[in-house]
């Protein structure tokens, strides 16, 4: 099955709706039925729009994780609460609640990068934040990337 890949821009509307770009609709309407799961991200300020498939495969992994560990319950109360059944319109636009927006810190231009399982939705001033290399020790990604074979 393909994976999403890909960085796109875009404007969010006035109606707080972005357009989902043409590569993804067309994984997502020739791979996955219909479906899909808006959520934050766990540790990032993004959201993160997963195929129905792909949402169960997670909530299957997280119903066998000890519900003891604080990380645990800190992932599901930071992704699977907050999660919300959504699907794209007529036009490949996908309408993100306002809250949301507020959470991600989403104004008006945004990033949308498949994440092979999934989708990340970005405001732009963040995406170039965090992908901004000096924010990284090059030399210790280097040898930890290498390590797991990349």
């Amino acid at each position: 099955m393909p994976g999403f890949s890909g960085k796109f821009y875009f404007s969010i509307d006035e109606k707080g709706r972005v357009m989902i770009p043409a590569p993804f609709r067309e994984i997502l309407s020739g791979h996955y039925g219909e479906g899909l799961y808006l959520t934050n991200a766990p540790f990032d300020k993004c959201l993160q729009l997963y195929p129905k498939e792909e949402w169960q495969r997670l909530l299957e992994k997280v119903r066998t994780l000890p519900k003891s560990y604080e990380e645990v319950r800190y992932f599901m109360r930071r992704v699977i609460a907050s999660a919300t059944k959504c699907e794209l319109d007529k036009q490949g636009r996908l309408l993100i609640p306002v809250t949301y927006r507020q959470d991600s810190g989403i104004d008006r231009e945004v990033v949308i990068v498949g994440m092979v399982d999934k989708i990340e939705i970005w405001s732009r001033e963040e995406w170039d934040r965090v992908v901004d290399p000096s924010r990284i020790n090059i030399e210790t990604a280097i040898n930890r990337l290498a390590g797991l074979g990349l």
